[in-house]
């Protein structure tokens, strides 16, 4: 039985009358989410009475009884304020936790200003531990609802229907995009193309698989005709701003979401901001910060991180040491050229997960390299060793870089470390990777590692330089470790 309960519902269709399926998911998901913020709350109440109040209190405990019940009310009211609810922020993105952690503090402060405003005595020990606790669990909770809604995505299900505008190749790239990114929930359903490509004999049927509907002009009545929830209009000179308020005029009765994506590529949000100039809204782009105090406290994250790293982690590094040594003739370290920072050479340290003479039989290798760039990746490289192939798995042979992190070579978070070969390669572009340090994961690391293709990898690379941050840093971090789990992508 699928997840996703549909009913048919009417709607018009020129002369006849169409059944287009409404999806209920949405209603389904938020009130998921209500019962999960409120549970989160109400446990975590509970337990800050049962540990603030063990055995027999010798203070009365009915008001905090009573306060363990409405916390969790007046939790879901301030959630809402914060808009943590909005469809906008199902299922990606930061901005969901991130108004859930505004919540949060608000609750604190309010319940803080009202008890001294009321000069009412509240148990700190009470208030601290049920407080931060919920919102901790409410994340947590989130975050496996969102998983949860992932993997429906990924079957197809639980998606946003969504009409496309634009020209053949624009829209081309975006299905492609939004193909492979399935937990973005958009399934573009119609495609609306300029007026030249609709009709005659240069008429365009279909995009990558989805059905041509109709021209800029009838996106509209597309929208309609296919109870579509999102229009998604790409950059082109024909719908310019009059024609995209009146397209946002048509469509605002059914509540359709209208997305408008600008020509720019890979810049996120913090980098973006809109200020009207003399009644026109303008998109400012910042240039990246990647000088200055930010460039100072990032590196000392990178440092202490790496300091860490190491420390927690020393039993690991002495194990696979002993592993890497009684199974294979060589060192245990396996050292190379990289190129860092600025086009400085340094020497990178890895657990050595090849033969001693690896570098030597290279050349006989080349005619098998499978990636398709600079890059020499073979899946099944002969010159791997048992133990190596189970390293690289899970990256564990990455590990004896956070020496470099630590000497300052290297960043936790970054491009991929070049070889002096490749970076001898590169077209113009590319060398931007070099204005940063390089980084023992990152966004190529998360999104594929060595399944990506040369240029998705450059691509990703080069949106890490332009839109780093410490919140950016943090997320990759996070996702690394499910990446290095799962092991798909690394050989």
């Amino acid at each position: 039985m699928a997840v996703v309960d549909e009913v048919r519902t009417e709607v018009a269709a020129g002369p006849g009358e169409q059944y287009v399926p409404v999806q209920r998911w949405p209603l389904w998901y938020r009130r998921a989410a209500y019962a999960l913020d409120f549970l989160s709350m109400l446990l975590a109440c509970l337990v800050a009475f049962v540990l603030r109040f063990p055995g027999l209190p010798s203070e009365p405990t009915t008001p905090y009884a009573a306060l363990t019940v409405a916390l969790p009310v007046v939790w879901l009211l301030v959630l809402a304020m914060c808009r943590a609810y909005q469809p906008r922020y199902t299922g990606v993105g930061y901005e969901e936790f991130h108004r859930v952690l505004r919540a949060g503090f608000i609750l604190t402060a309010a319940v803080a200003v009202v008890a001294y405003a009321t000069k009412t005595e509240i148990a700190r020990g009470y208030v601290v531990m049920a407080l931060p606790f919920g919102t901790f669990l409410n994340l947590v909770a989130r975050y496996r609802l969102r998983k949860w809604l992932h993997r429906q995505r990924w079957k197809g299900e639980c998606m946003r229907r969504v009409v496309a505008v634009g020209h053949r190749a624009a829209v081309g790239d975006l299905i492609r995009l939004l193909r492979q990114k399935a937990y973005h929930g958009m399934d573009i359903v119609a495609v609306c193309l300029p007026p030249a490509l609709t009709s005659g004999d240069d008429a365009v049927a279909e995009v990558e698989g989805v059905p041509v509907l109709g021209d800029f002009g009838q996106a509209a009545a597309v929208v309609e005709h296919l109870g579509a929830d999102s229009v998604a209009v790409l950059a082109c000179p024909e719908m310019d701003g009059v024609a995209l308020r009146r397209l946002a005029w048509q469509i605002e009765r059914d509540d359709v979401e209208l997305v408008v994506a600008p020509a720019l590529m890979d810049v996120t949000g913090p980098r973006i901001s809109i200020r009207p100039v003399a009644g026109l809204p303008l998109l400012h782009v910042e240039h990246p910060e990647l000088e200055g105090g930010r460039k100072i406290f990032k590196d000392l994250f990178d440092r202490s991180g790496a300091l860490f790293g190491l420390v927690a982690l020393a039993p690991l590094l002495f194990v696979v040491a002993v592993l890497i040594r009684m199974t294979s003739n060589g060192p245990v370290l396996f050292r190379q050229t990289r190129v860092g920072r600025d086009g400085r050479e340094f020497t990178v340290f890895k657990f050595r997960t090849m033969v001693a003479d690896a570098e030597a039989r290279k050349h006989t290798l080349l005619e098998h390299n499978e990636n398709d760039g600079v890059l020499f990746k073979i899946k099944a490289d002969p010159r791997i060793t048992g133990v190596g192939r189970w390293l690289r798995r899970y990256s564990l042979d990455e590990l004896p870089q956070l020496l470099n992190v630590l000497r300052g070579d290297m960043s936790l978070v970054g491009p991929r470390p070049p070889l002096p070969e490749e970076v001898a390669r590169y077209g113009g572009d590319v060398h931007r990777r070099l204005v940063v340090k390089p980084g023992l994961t990152g966004l190529w690391q998360v999104s594929g590692r060595s399944d990506l293709s040369w240029e998705e990898s450059v691509r990703l690379d080069l949106r890490y330089v332009d839109n780093w941050s410490l919140a950016l840093d943090l997320q990759i971090m996070w996702k690394t470790g499910a990446a290095v789990f799962r092991g798909s992508g690394a050989y």
